[in-house]
């Protein structure tokens, strides 16, 4: 290979190198050692694993050796996902990519901490891609988790989680991007308990109300009884779901409640930027 070529493609990694240290963060949870985020949000959002960020509370350190208090916003253990956000805006934001277009061969690069080594690089090539995993001949540490996996460009496509048969697997940018999208959804708010009303009205007794939930706003209260849903009576505990799923395209949708020994209809408002009501 020519040599002009050799050290212009360095010097191309080297710069693309550089770009994705300033978007990436170490992240000090209340686990041994240290991980890595990826600046997701210029408004201060922080994408790592959720095996990194194992308590409400953490630090991160930015490329620039500041360091900010950051607080849990999202957690999906299953998903290995988790969002910190910290109270700063001149950040220096990943640029992210499209995992689906990502094809077997393609050059990728992987920055991340290892043993504390702050943006460290690692290259090689992608092996595998599926909906749920990337997984790429780059050798990880401890530390690299929840660093990014970006392409020859230094676009994200995926968060760097863990090491399977010697190759590094990483969550698909886009599975990233869902599992932002749903921590956004709209929450019912309420923790139910099935009950019998008069022997015979099957009810979901109200246990607890989240603040500023959609079942607060509405003025659903501890105590309460669901026992209907857009004029539709419940009779096992899934209903309450299946009927804020048809619904989700309403702007509001009616619950009946017993309480206090009367029926009281209040409404519920779903209209919250087209997404889907999450009963929690």
């Amino acid at each position: 290979m020519n040599s002009a070529i050799v050290i212009q493609f360095s010097d191309e990694l080297a710069s693309l190198a550089a770009k994705l240290r300033h978007s990436t963060v170490k992240v000090y949870s209340n686990s041994p050692g240290v991980g890595s985020g990826v600046i997701w949000q210029s408004d201060g959002l922080i994408v790592t694993n959720a095996h990194v960020a194992i308590t409400n509370k953490a630090k991160v350190e930015l490329a620039d050796g500041r360091v900010f208090e950051a607080v849990r916003t999202h957690f999906d253990p299953q998903q290995d996902l988790a969002a910190l956000k910290i109270s700063t805006s001149d950040l220096q934001v990943a640029t992210i990519g499209d995992s689906d277009a990502l094809r077997v061969g393609e050059l990728v690069v992987a920055v991340g901490n290892p043993f504390a080594d702050s943006g460290a690089v690692t290259a090689g090539t992608i092996q595998a891609r599926h909906q749920q995993a990337v997984m790429a001949d780059i050798r990880l540490y401890p530390g690299n988790s929840g660093g990014p996996l970006a392409d020859c460009l230094g676009r994200v496509v995926g968060i760097n989680t863990m090491v399977v048969n010697g190759l590094a697997v990483a969550i698909p940018s886009l599975a990233v991007n869902r599992f932002l999208l749903a921590a956004r959804r709209p929450k019912f708010g309420v923790t139910l308990q099935p009950v019998l009303i008069g022997q015979r009205q099957f009810g979901l007794l109200i246990l607890s109300v989240l603040q500023e939930s959609i079942a607060a706003i509405a003025g659903v209260q501890v105590g309460d009884v669901l026992i209907g849903v857009g004029g539709n009576l419940l009779t096992q505990t899934s209903d309450l779901a299946h009927y804020l799923q048809q619904s989700q395209n309403q702007t509001s949708l009616p619950l009946q409640l017993w309480r206090s020994g009367q029926q009281y209809l209040v409404y519920v408002d779903l209209q919250a930027g087209k997404t889907a009501v999450e009963v929690t």
